[in-house]
């Protein structure tokens, strides 16, 4: 099957996550990238999180979102996993770096 680029860093191939744009050369969907941005990481925090994706891998795939904003929204809310069914283990380490980036460390 062939792969559809559609920025420097952004794909599609039907044979991963079902066509869902992805990061070149990754199986990460632009989805991850724009769900860690709305928890607050700044861009440049995220590859600290991810680390096999460049800044600019980043930067570009939130460039896509914005031009793309329905499509991958749709991805967000196909995808979404209800509260009741995240493991407290997960939260509380969210909430605990949450606030360790609110006051510098």
């Amino acid at each position: 099957m062939i792969s559809q680029t559609h920025t420097r860093y952004i794909t599609r191939h039907p044979d991963i996550l079902s066509g869902e744009p992805i990061i070149e050369g990754t199986r990460t969907p632009v989805r991850a990238i724009v769900e860690n941005w709305r928890l607050g990481l700044r861009p440049e925090e995220i590859p600290l999180h991810l680390s096999h994706l460049s800044l600019a891998q980043v930067f570009d795939a939130l460039g896509f979102y914005l031009d793309n904003q329905t499509e991958i929204n749709e991805y967000i809310e196909r995808n979404h996993v209800p509260d009741n069914l995240v493991h407290p283990a997960i939260t509380t380490r969210f909430i605990k770096n949450y606030f360790l980036r609110k006051i510098g460390f």
